[in-house]
């Protein structure tokens, strides 16, 4: 009786291997691969993705006064099982990775797994919640002890991993980052530009509204001229200062418009090559790559 897909993609690479190794496989296959016709993979993942998001939702409404004084108890002990949850999660990952080859080194390779970019992420989502419990700090409020709760949001980029949108957005970042870099270079080169100019052009008018003080004042009027978000509490008051804002503010509808024109040929490209290369499996009818 031939195999499912799903049951041919569990099994690849893993019923060969000694049972220690072929455990090890399938834990990384569960946790870091997420493959579409893995079924665990998928639960998985649908179960972390789910945690962060009400883990988001919680932060959010702790900040909620009254929330926080009648439910405090419940948010800390949802937060302690989240931790849990998070923490055997890196550690699984922190062992099986080695199925790598580029983390094959038992020592060294988990160190550079440490240091890779969503091992960070994971481990800034669980990292502040240890120095809180081990001061046995549960209630209090202090500027610094907000600040290490607010790492807590950091759980909301480990869902990243999980999503193929947030796989292709990291693909077409690093195919256009040459032309986004060029846009956003000549963005800052306008921006400096112009708010020098409309630095000197105004910095000797004593106004109400004459505030370009200094160019980083003038720099703070630039980007909320080019982005055309314009919030009025710095602008110009001279002829030639005015005129000079309105080549800025016509000049931000373009410029700014570059990078979301770029990026956006950029998913068009991979969409369509990965449509180019994605095929029907004859047994399933399902798409593969």
């Amino acid at each position: 009786m031939k195999r499912s897909s799903e049951e041919e993609w569990s099994s690849a690479g893993v019923s060969d291997r000694p049972p220690y190794q072929a455990a090890k496989a399938r834990i990384h296959q569960i946790l870091a691969i997420t493959h579409p016709n893995d079924r665990a993979s998928r639960v998985f993942g649908f179960f972390i993705i789910a945690l962060i998001i009400l883990n988001v939702i919680a932060v959010i409404l702790q900040t909620v006064k009254w929330l926080n004084d009648n439910y405090g108890s419940a948010f800390y002990y949802f937060e302690l099982a989240s931790v849990v949850v998070f923490s055997v999660e890196y550690v699984l990952r922190l062992w099986s990775c080695t199925v790598e080859e580029k983390y094959a080194r038992p020592i060294v390779g988990r160190l550079r797994y440490v240091v890779s970019p969503m091992a960070l992420v994971d481990l800034a989502a669980i990292a502040p919640f240890y120095p809180l419990a081990f001061l046995g700090i549960r209630t209090a409020d202090t500027a610094a002890i907000r600040a290490l709760r607010l790492f807590r949001l950091m759980r909301l980029f480990k869902a990243t991993r999980y999503s193929q949108s947030f796989y292709i957005m990291g693909r077409v970042l690093r195919a256009k980052k040459e032309q986004v870099l060029v846009a956003v270079l000549m963005v800052a080169i306008l921006l400096v530009l112009l708010s020098s100019v409309m630095y000197f052009v105004e910095r000797n008018i004593d106004h109400e509204g004459g505030e370009f003080s200094s160019i980083p004042a003038a720099l703070w009027w630039g980007i909320s001229t080019l982005s055309t978000v314009g919030y009025g509490d710095i602008y110009p008051v001279t002829i030639a200062g005015k005129i000079v804002g309105a080549i800025v503010a016509l000049l931000g509808i373009g410029l700014f418009a570059m990078p979301a024109g770029i990026l956006a040929s950029g998913f068009a490209e991979e969409l369509r090559t990965r449509h180019e290369h994605t095929k029907t499996c004859p047994h399933c009818g399902r798409e593969i790559e």
